[in-house]
C-alpha cells in the first residue's frame, strides 16, 4: 500500500507583472499557509518519505516549507521540470518511476492539472484544487510501476480554508 498527498502550491505573488508564470513567488499568506498545512500533517502523525515537486519557484518554496517543518534537508527535494503545469498523466508518470522502498510521498504541483489528477483517482470530487490545498489517498500496490492500475482510496482533503 502506497500513500500519496498531493499538494497544490500556496498562494502565490502577482505583485512583480513582469516576471513569467514560473518565477512567480510566494505571497505573504502563502509564505503563512505552507508551513500550517505540512504543520498539520505532522500533527496527524502522517510519516513522509519523498518530497516530489515541480521547480517553479512556487511550488518549490511551498515543498521547501514542508521539508523544513519535516526537519528534513533540502536535499531530498525531488525536483520534477515536468510537473510544470502538468496533465495528470505526468502525475501518473512521476508518481510510477518512484522506488518501491518509498511507501508515501507528498507531491507538489499545479492547476488545471493537479485538480485533474486528484478527480481521476477515485469518487471523490474538488471542483477546484485550492491553493495549498492536500488532497490525500493510498494506491493499493507494492511496486510504484504498478500505481496507474492499482485501486485507490480517498483518506481526506485539507485547505487552509478549513483550518
Amino acid at each position: 500500500m502506497k500513500t500519496i498527498y498531493v499538494v497544490r502550491h500556496a498562494k502565490s505573488s502577482w505583485g512583480d507583472l513582469t516576471l513569467p508564470d514560473f518565477d512567480r513567488p510566494l505571497n505573504e499568506r502563502g509564505q503563512k499557509n505552507a508551513p500550517e498545512m505540512a504543520r498539520r500533517l505532522l500533527d496527524k502523525q502522517i510519516k513522509l518519505d519523498a518530497f516530489v515537486t515541480s521547480t517553479a519557484k512556487r511550488a518549490l518554496q511551498t515543498a521547501s516549507h514542508f521539508i523544513k517543518i519535516y526537519e528534513r534537508p533540502l536535499e531530498e527535494l525531488q525536483l520534477r521540470d515536468e510537473l510544470y503545469h502538468a496533465p495528470a498523466s505526468v502525475y501518473r508518470d512521476v508518481l510510477s518511476a518512484l522506488p518501491d522502498t518509498v511507501q508515501s510521498v507528498a507531491i507538489f504541483g499545479h492547476n488545471p492539472g493537479i485538480t485533474e489528477f486528484v478527480n481521476s483517482l477515485t469518487s471523490t470530487r474538488i471542483d477546484d484544487m485550492p491553493t495549498c490545498g492536500i488532497f490525500a489517498f493510498t494506491a493499493d500496490t507494492e511496486r510504484w510501476s504498478g500505481f496507474a492500475l492499482s485501486r485507490k482510496s480517498f483518506l481526506f482533503f485539507d485547505a487552509p480554508k478549513f483550518g
